[in-house]
């Protein structure tokens, strides 16, 4: 099985600080939890992306274990890399993430 290349977009990153500012405001150390799930649930993808399901234009979702967000995801399989295009929180309108993530 081969192994992917995790590559997370600019938008991407600051989605999670968004999100982690957010949490931190919230409850302390809050953020820190997200940011720490977040990671290693995106880092996981490198193992075996495919294993989710495309859920529009070539788009695959993962969700963020015990935080309601997911992260939009696209396998590039020309250069092995799994591109993590944004975090969207699950409670948002799908037509956001086709918007945020229309270029590809």
């Amino acid at each position: 099985m081969k192994k992917f290349k995790v590559k997370i977009e600019p938008e991407a990153l600051s989605d999670i600080q968004e999100i982690t500012d957010w949490y931190n405001e919230e409850q302390a150390g809050l953020g820190k939890r997200f940011q720490k799930t977040a990671i290693k649930q995106i880092n996981s993808l490198s193992k075996d992306p495919q294993i989710y399901a495309i859920r529009y234009n070539e788009i695959r979702c993962v969700v963020i274990k015990k935080f309601p967000f997911m992260a939009h995801f696209y396998i590039n399989d020309e250069n092995n890399t799994v591109e993590v295009l944004a975090v969207i929180s699950t409670d948002r309108n799908p037509k956001i993430w086709q918007e945020k993530t229309r270029n590809y």
